[in-house]
This record gives structure tokens, C-alpha cells and sequence, in this order.
């Protein structure tokens, strides 16, 4: 039977790096969402194994797509495994900072184990997840987290009947793609960021810790992103700008910025006053899933 996943679009609402590793990867800590926007990947389970990329930003892909490595992979490690054709309709933007590649590629492991039920539990997908790069494995369980290390490591935080709601956001893209690798290429050649205060304990009692929090931890990766494309720093300001935002940040290695806001209401109008005023970037009113507010 044919079936769809969304792709959900990864956000960093924080992102520290702790230091340097001797392998050259550097050792982050980050809380991260999803949200409510993202590519859809439809799989043809039974049929001739393979990708098709449709969307606005389908052509934008550079190089072998991850979701055919992750059927490599797949295969490889069970050749019993029921695979088939993938669609992908890619409706983020690519090099985005939003996880895009490593959304699509979560979402096809959670269609492949559906599909292959009796091997459900099987060890094989969170290893393939680990494979396929840091980002995929919080991906794959697709609920918020606190990453660590380079990335791989997570620890999901708990969902309870006092976990935050849905935060209203929105997301903006200026249009340019910008590489993890340049950014933090650019990171190691550039000075400290400097002391901060420490940031309010995690998890969140309530939505101004929240903001809080966000707001004295930061992104570590904006001040170099900036540097390879000042123009994020025009779309933090914007967002920064609209009524009604209580915070906005970059999101991963940039370029896109998000704003929460207080309600969907003044989300949705600050979208649409910015669309009217950069009519070339891509931006989207969307919700952030809530994280857990303290036990």
C-alpha cells in the first residue's frame, strides 16, 4: 500500500558549541523542534527501488540524494528487506539550515519500517540513521530533543500533559543555499564568541523561560554564517521587527531564521507584511511542535 510521511522541517531554537574535537568535528549542544511544514516522501512499497524529486526545489539537490543512499544501505544490510519507489515532493529549501535532506531521509526509514513490520524492531534502522549523517537519527524519531556531541546524540524530551503547546512561527529563507561545512570553516577561522551569562535550566516552566532561554543561549554558528551572508542578518532584523515577536534566531548553520510570535494571528500577518516587502524570500507561517514544560 502506498504511503506519505511529511518531511518535517528541523529547527535549532539554540545552538552552543562546547569545543573542538581531535577528529576536526566539533561538539554541540542544541534544542531543537519540528515543525509543522516540510517535504512529503511517498513510498511505492513493491516497486522497482529508486527516487523521484519533484517540487520547487526539487533541481536544487546537489550531488547523490540521501534518500537512495539510505535504500543502498538498506538493502545492503538485509537483502529481505521490502523496499520500493520513493517520491519526494522537496517543498523546503535546500542548505537551509532546517535539516531538509536529513527530514526526508527520517521519514523514509519511518515509511520502510512500516512497511516491513515483522523486522520493525530490528537494530538495522537507527544504525542506518546513524550512517546516513548527525542529523538523521533525531530525524527518524522526529520528536523535539536536546542534542550533543556532534549531533548523533540526543535525548528526546519528555512529552506530559504540561508540555508547552504548538508555537506560532515564522520562517524565512533569503534565497541562497549556504553548506554546513563553509560555515563552520569559518567558524574555526574566527575568535570566540565571548562569555554569556549561563542560560536558564532546561526544561521550560513556561513560555517566557522559554524565550529566555532562547535568547541567552543564541546561535553559535550565526556570527560566521553572517560573515558568508550578511543578508541573514536583514532577515533576523525583519523578523525581529514584525508586532508581535517575542524572539528570533538562526536556525542550525542559517540561513534560515525563525521568530516565534505570540499567537498564530500576528504569525500569519507578519508573514504576509514580509512577503510583501521581499517578495524573494521564501517564508512560511507555521507552528513549532511544543517542548516539555518542567515535571
Amino acid at each position: 500500500m502506498v504511503s506519505t510521511d511529511v518531511a518535517r522541517a528541523k529547527v535549532n531554537l539554540t545552538l552552543k558549541v562546547v569545543g573542538r574535537r581531535p577528529d576536526g568535528y566539533h561538539d554541540l549542544e542544541s534544542v531543537v523542534t519540528f515543525a509543522a511544514v516540510g517535504d512529503r516522501v511517498t513510498l511505492s512499497p513493491g516497486e522497482p527501488a529508486g527516487v523521484v524529486v519533484e517540487g520547487p526545489f526539487a533541481t536544487a539537490i546537489d550531488g547523490i540524494n540521501l534518500l537512495a543512499v539510505a535504500i543502498d544501505l538498506l538493502a545492503a544490510a538485509d537483502p529481505a528487506l521490502r523496499l520500493g519507489r520513493v517520491s519526494l515532493e522537496k517543498t523546503l529549501p535546500v542548505a537551509a539550515g532546517l535539516g531538509g535532506g536529513s527530514a526526508d531521509a527520517g521519514a523514509l526509514l519511518r515509511l520502510l519500517r512500516e512497511a516491513n513490520g515483522a523486522r520493525a524492531t530490528a537494530p538495522l534502522w537507527a544504525d542506518v540513521a546513524r550512517r546516513l549523517g548527525a542529523d538523521v537519527p533525531v530525524c527518524f524519531g522526529g520528536r523535539p530533543a536536546v542534542l550533543r556531541g556532534t549531533g548523533a546524540e540526543f535525548e528526546p524530551l519528555p512529552v506530559t500533559s504540561d508540555t508547552l503547546p504548538p508555537l506560532p512561527a515564522v520562517l524565512v529563507n533569503p534565497g541562497l543555499p549556504l553548506p554546513t561545512a563553509r560555515v563552520f570553516s569559518a567558524l574555526a577561522a574566527a575568535t570566540g564568541r565571548g562569555a554569556r551569562p549561563p542560560p536558564p535550566q532546561l526544561p521550560f516552566p513556561s513560555w517566557p523561560r522559554l524565550i529566555d532561554y532562547i535568547a541567552a543561549v543564541g546561535n553559535d554558528l550565526e556570527p560566521p554564517a553572517v560573515g558568508l551572508a550578511p543578508v541573514i542578518a536583514e532577515v533576523k532584523a525583519a523578523l525581529t521587527a514584525a508586532p508581535g515577536c517575542r524572539v528570533a534566531q538562526m536556525s542550525g548553520s542559517g540561513p534560515t531564521c525563525f521568530g516565534l510570535f505570540e499567537d498564530a494571528a500576528r504569525a500569519a500577518a507578519g508573514a504576509d507584511a514580509l512577503r510583501q516587502a521581499r517578495p524573494q524570500w521564501w517564508i512560511v507561517a507555521t507552528a513549532l511542535e511544543g517542548v516539555a514544560r518542567a515535571p
